[in-house]
């Protein structure tokens, strides 16, 4: 199948690459075009904007780090919808907002084309082992027919409904996130000044009714001084005020949500460690020595 990838970033070139090497056929486009040097090694097309993407594509992802990025490459001269051919499918799997999602798909029969929202977790490490979570919105026929590309770069597949539901869904994963963050920071927080031995605990912790993903994922970065991010700060971040900003739109109140979101702007905005991963929230205790 000919495939197009807007957005071979973190996990966008991890995910492409599986996708490459499935046997299809791929046509890349990023920003900064070295991130896509690995891939055109491996036989894949650059092209020079999105508009060119689209044109070369029956099945065109995207995934890039802001809503305002999203509809630059929809919407602009040179965006997607300026190139897709009749038939098309378009998966945007960035984290965006339900309303964006909505939009797209609104807009994409003009161009007799479909649409899906597909954002994932999983972080890096997920991308690298093509074992993702995809969360999908979208009618259920386009469902169908991209499902097979879904699974050949995630282990669970999950349609929600309609236009948005995607995003909603992921918004649902990042408030559960943002708890398992700051827990896992303040654990270690406690722990160390309790003189406690940290790789004991974690041993301890992993065992037990407090194990999660995030800890098990960067608590040994952590401990390695490894701030790389398999997800960056200054994105979840953003994830988690499109989360609180829909929760407003409900009517709903989200302390520990809102206090996560307190602490990543305390990281991000103050601190300026946005392109650290998320795991760096622990700098805001211990400074310099973490």
């Amino acid at each position: 199948m000919k495939i197009g990838f807007i957005g071979t970033g973190v996990m966008g070139g991890a995910i492409a690459e599986h996708l490459l090497d499935a046997g299809n056929t791929l046509t890349v486009y990023n920003r900064t075009k070295s991130k896509t040097d690995k891939l055109v090694a491996k036989g894949a097309t650059w092209a020079s904007n999105p508009k060119a993407v689209a044109e070369q594509s029956d099945v065109i992802f995207s995934m890039v780090g802001y809503p305002q990025d999203v509809e630059t490459i929809y919407f602009d001269d040179d965006g997607i919808f300026a190139g897709v051919k009749p038939g098309s499918i378009v998966v945007d799997m960035t984290t965006s907002t339900p309303t964006l999602a909505k939009r797209i798909a609104e807009a994409a029969p003009a161009h007799h084309v479909t649409a899906l929202d597909a954002p994932v977790s999983g972080g890096d490490i997920g991308a690298q082992n093509a074992t993702l979570t995809i969360m999908v919105g979208g009618d259920q026929a386009t469902f169908d027919k991209v499902l097979p590309l879904f699974n050949q770069v995630g282990k669970s597949v999950h349609r929600f409904g309609e236009a948005g539901a995607g995003q909603h869904a992921k918004m649902a994963n990042q408030i559960m996130i943002a708890g398992t963050m700051t827990g896992l920071t303040e654990m270690l927080v406690y722990a160390k000044a309790a003189g406690l031995n940290l790789p004991d605990v974690l041993a301890t912790l992993s065992a037990g009714g407090a194990d999660n993903w995030s800890m098990d994922t960067y608590v040994p970065r952590i401990f390695k001084h490894d701030y790389t991010p398999g997800f960056f700060a200054k994105h979840f971040l953003k994830d988690l005020r499109i989360a609180l900003d829909e929760a407003d739109k409900m009517h709903l109140n989200l302390p520990a949500t809102d206090a996560a979101k307190q602490l990543y702007e305390q990281l991000v905005d103050d601190q300026h460690l946005g392109n650290d991963g998320t795991q760096a929230l622990v700098k805001l205790w211990w400074g310099e020595e973490a």
